[in-house]
């Protein structure tokens, strides 16, 4: 290939190198960087009365909608222009934006970092020979995944939609539910490879401006290569980076994040995957579910009462159950003792042995099942668990009450409307059961006295993690264990939002209702 110009050869991430006046050198210097990937499609025309214009077209395969491109673009270019552009060829490109090019939106571009960011992201150049100015035409028309059920945050009721893989498809569910002009939008690149587009919803007005400004200076710190799922961004922005608590919520929900957006909170929006992060996180979003607000109030507030027993359980039954069998016997009524003692008669481990190697076989069919194909890991997780169970109960190597334990801790393990508090509990299970193998109940009033003090010390951008718990307050327990009915709650988290805490406030003007 022939030696290009100094002052223009340069990786693509070089920065404001600017387009020459020869179109061959800009298409050679364009070749050269991208590595003639044979993905980049390049048409050269000749446009004019004359047919002395040389102009440029080039996309992305994949990338960029064909139809648009020959209907919007390669039509206007080839068969609309007139022979003004033999008289002032320096007019084409702003001739080309007013009365040919029928795409929604175009830019200008001088220079080749502005050029490959487009061009990668799905939009056309056009390209002028004799001009040191082109074209960016918005053709994205790349292939993305249909809305559908959400996949792990099923409910009974409720919008069947959830988010999917491309940012301006997640950007517009959550505005048909917002159909507030308050709704606003901040943009952000991030990665150096990958360029990602980042989002930044909040509404105006109710979102605190501070959190919105802490959140958009933390995104500004990342510096990374490349972003491929929303839990890089989470794992660079979120509070404690030491903590097994998750200090960032997440959700494909279009109804949930509309539903966190209208408490005040900010959603940030990754492109190429489905799960929006929701900040500040409170450690009560994590055990709420978007079924328990479609509802009755009596309903929503049991149902969250047995999730909440149940996550408990899923905490300490193992732990409760080594301490009291190992070091409190004399808790337990005389015939359970008698039947618990006579089915461990057999079995060669203790307690703690015992309940070990039932939540390690546990935790290993259950990564199993979801690794193997989705036809066949469902059955194989259930079969492997009965009949392991059950040859460990007849080898007398685990006793029927240990496998009755690490069942209900299971069961109760999927509780957990959100994965990232049920592995913080998955991994936590395990430092109880030892505290209750060494020392007891005791122990396990220790261990379980740490969990709670760490909680209390986390900070999600500021706001408390155990609130409204810890700080107590009383008007946030409207809607934190129990839930109480739609017209209660009238007021917004106070320490979230700090503005508009009245909700549906209405302007001044229109308080007043006409009685005819």
């Amino acid at each position: 290939m022939t030696d290009l110009p100094n002052n223009n050869t340069s990786h693509p991430d070089s920065k404001k190198v600017l387009l020459q006046a020869s179109l061959t050198e800009n298409i050679k210097i364009i070749k050269k960087d991208l590595g003639n990937s044979n993905d980049i499609i390049i048409r050269e025309i000749l446009a004019g009365k004359s047919k002395k214009q040389l102009i440029s077209i080039i996309h992305t395969d994949g990338l960029a909608n064909e139809t648009l491109i020959t209907d919007s673009i390669l039509e206007s270019l080839m068969l609309d222009l007139n022979g003004d552009l033999e008289t002032k060829p320096t007019e084409i490109n702003q001739y080309l934006k007013d009365y040919c090019l029928t795409v929604s939106d175009v830019k200008d571009i001088v220079d080749f970092t502005t050029l490959y960011s487009a061009l990668l992201n799905g939009d056309t150049i056009i390209l002028f020979d004799g001009l040191t100015k082109g074209i960016a035409a918005s053709t994205k028309g790349a292939k993305d995944r249909a809305v559908s059920d959400p996949a792990t945050e099923s409910v009974i009721r409720g919008p069947r939609e959830s988010f999917t893989e491309t940012l301006r498809t997640n950007t517009a569910l959550i505005r048909r539910k917002i159909k507030s002009p308050n709704l606003w939008i901040e943009s952000r690149v991030i990665g150096e490879e990958t360029k990602t587009d980042i989002a930044v919803m909040y509404i105006n007005g109710i979102a605190n401006d501070k959190i919105v400004q802490e959140v958009l200076d933390r995104l500004d710190r990342i510096e990374i290569d490349g972003i491929l799922e929303s839990h890089y961004i989470e794992d660079m922005i979120r509070d404690s980076k030491s903590s097994i608590f998750p200090t960032v919520y997440n959700s494909e929900r279009p109804d949930v994040i509309a539903g966190e957006l209208l408490e005040g909170r900010i959603a940030i929006l990754v492109d190429g995957t489905p799960f929006v992060l929701i900040v500040p996180a409170l450690f009560v979003s994590f055990l709420q579910s978007a079924e328990d607000y479609y509802h009755n109030a009596i309903v929503s507030s049991f149902i969250r009462l047995v999730r909440f027993f149940g996550i408990c359980i899923s905490l300490v039954a193992p732990s409760l159950y080594i301490a009291i069998t190992t070091f409190h016997q004399e808790m337990l009524p005389t015939p359970l003792l008698i039947s618990i003692y006579s089915q461990r008669e057999g079995v060669p481990f203790p307690a703690f042995i015992e309940a070990l190697i039932m939540e390690i076989a546990f935790e290993i069919l259950r990564e199993a099942g979801i690794r193997m194909p989705r036809m066949i890991g469902p059955a194989i997780s259930i079969v492997g668990t009965l009949v392991i169970g059950q040859a460990a109960v007849q080898a007398g190597i685990i006793s029927a009450v240990m496998v009755i334990i690490v069942a209900l801790t299971a069961i109760c393990s999927f509780l957990f409307p959100a994965y990232g508090l049920s592995n913080a509990v998955r991994v936590l299970r395990f430092p109880l059961m030892i505290l209750s193998g060494m020392f007891g109940l005791v122990g396990l009033m220790a261990g379980v006295m740490m969990i709670i003090l760490h909680l209390c010390s986390l900070r999600s951008f500021g706001v408390p993690y155990m609130s409204p718990f810890a700080p107590l307050i009383l008007k946030g327990q409207k809607d934190a264990l129990i839930l109480f009915p739609r017209n209660s709650l009238l007021t917004r988290p106070r320490l979230i939002s700090q503005r508009n805490n009245v909700r549906g406030r209405k302007h001044p003007d229109k308080t007043k209702r006409n009685v005819h």
